[in-house]
């Protein structure tokens, strides 16, 4: 192996000379340590002219708070939910229990990571191995998938979110999520020493999770009394009811279970109008699978704004959320920021680049809940973004896309299967490949 070219004094002089001798680099130094990269390198004109008009909006009400958490994955999907069961109610304002999503999730999560592990370490695999130990250390966060969401909502429905508010631990997740990594932690050790015990320490280890989820979050309602006061003034009672109950009653028409999750994966070993999963990840046992269907990214756009435009429903969508982003004004654009001209830098990766060299993944799942579409019908120019970051940010919590960034940065979204065309259903049935539990394309929003 070649050793590693130490930095000498010499050529550390010359790296500071070469600095000082351009005072452009005096001037961007200056104005950086005292007003941040990112004031110094927006782009005026982009932003101003990134206007807040859509020709088709889907009011979906107050902005929703996710937090000091990683649920916006449970929030997203919620938000698409909760509109459907605003129009069947007739409520102008109504919020589903992320909370309520979040312990059966967390529930279900650690039984499915246990007996995952189990098989794993039955199976002779080396602790030291990279997918064990991919494993131990993606353990118990709070990202997730819209399968995943939808496994838990079919299983164990929904509840208002007055019903079973928020906690302290629902807000800011990462003691109770600490305490969780440490017992699976724990248990898989113990099984690692005492194989013959695996049954034991799996089932003792459900029913601590268990209880810590019930200690931090509450106790989750089984029944509940449901009546509500609709726009119009008119009062309603459902009586009892079951969150399944709940779920079906006022979602179910929406059909959401059958939605198909498409991804642009933009490597080029992995073919368009093909399946992908990744393996281990999931969190309902026996529930269906977390797999998406590779598509150009324009069939994506097209989908999403047919959706809003004919359907007038939200989308629900994952992106890597970063980038060009201005948090404050609520925006994205490609060039929202001239990182580049400031620090002299070329940022020239393609989407592909990004993905393969580890500098973009979806982490951030939201819903678009409208659009602006030329004259054509057909071309979209910017989107509207319902956020879950709360309403003192961006238009009261709503954010503007440029159309540019969805092709950048936009990995996934979930639409009816009913749309896809004959080649595509197709494909559906065809099994999916599989790519290792730590591919990009298993990120977590």
């Amino acid at each position: 192996m070649t050793a590693i070219t130490p930095l000498s004094a010499d050529e550390l002089n010359q790296l500071t000379a070469d600095f000082d001798s351009d005072p452009v680099n005096r001037m961007a130094m200056n104005a950086v340590t005292s007003a941040g990269i990112d004031k110094v390198a927006r782009n005026y004109d982009r932003a101003r002219l990134l206007q807040r008009r859509f020709s088709t909006v889907v009011d979906n009400g107050e902005a929703t708070h996710q937090d000091r958490s990683g649920r916006c994955w449970l929030f997203s999907s919620l938000n698409v939910a909760r509109f459907v069961a605003k129009k069947n109610m007739n409520l102008k304002e109504f919020e589903f229990s992320q909370n309520y999503a979040m312990y059966y999730d967390k529930l279900e999560r650690i039984n499915y990571f246990m007996g995952d592990m189990a098989d794993l370490i039955r199976g002779g695999e080396p602790v030291d191995s990279r997918l064990f130990q991919h494993m131990l250390a993606d353990v118990m966060g709070d990202g997730g998938q819209w399968t995943m969401a939808l496994n838990v909502y079919k299983k164990y429905g929904a509840v208002p979110k007055d019903l079973y508010p928020e906690t302290e631990s629902s807000k800011n997740t990462g003691e109770m999520n600490t305490q969780l990594r440490r017992l699976l932690h724990t248990a898989v050790a113990h099984m690692v020493d005492d194989p013959s015990r695996i049954d034991d320490i799996v089932r003792r280890t459900v029913e601590a999770g268990h209880r810590m989820l019930t200690i931090h979050l509450g106790e989750p309602p089984k029944r509940f009394h449901w009546e509500w006061t609709d726009a119009d003034g008119i009062f309603h009672r459902d009586g009892e009811i079951t969150p399944q109950e709940f779920w079906n009653k006022y979602v179910g028409s929406a059909d959401l279970e059958s939605y198909v999750c498409l991804v642009d994966d933009p490597r080029h070993e992995h073919a368009k109008g093909r399946k992908i999963g990744i393996e281990h990840l999931g969190n309902v046992a026996g529930g269906d699978p977390t797999e998406y269907l590779n598509v150009p990214v324009r069939f994506m756009k097209d989908c999403v704004r047919d959706i809003l435009v004919e359907q007038g429903i939200p989308v629900w969508f994952g992106a890597d959320c970063h980038p060009m982003m201005d948090r404050t004004d609520g925006a994205w654009a490609t060039d929202l920021f001239e990182y580049d001209k400031v620090y002299r830098v070329d940022f020239d990766m393609t989407k592909e680049q990004r993905v393969r060299f580890g500098d973009s993944a979806m982490n951030h799942a939201m819903a678009f809940v409208g659009v602006d579409v030329e004259d054509d019908g057909k071309t979209t120019r910017r989107w509207r973004v319902e956020n879950s970051w709360g309403t003192k940010i961006a238009d009261k919590g709503y954010f503007t896309m440029g159309d540019d960034w969805f092709d950048q940065y936009v990995f996934e979204v979930a639409v009816p299967k009913a749309m896809l065309p004959d080649e595509y259903l197709k494909a559906l049935d065809e099994p999916a490949t599989m790519l290792p539990a730590w591919d990009p394309m298993g990120a977590l929003a």
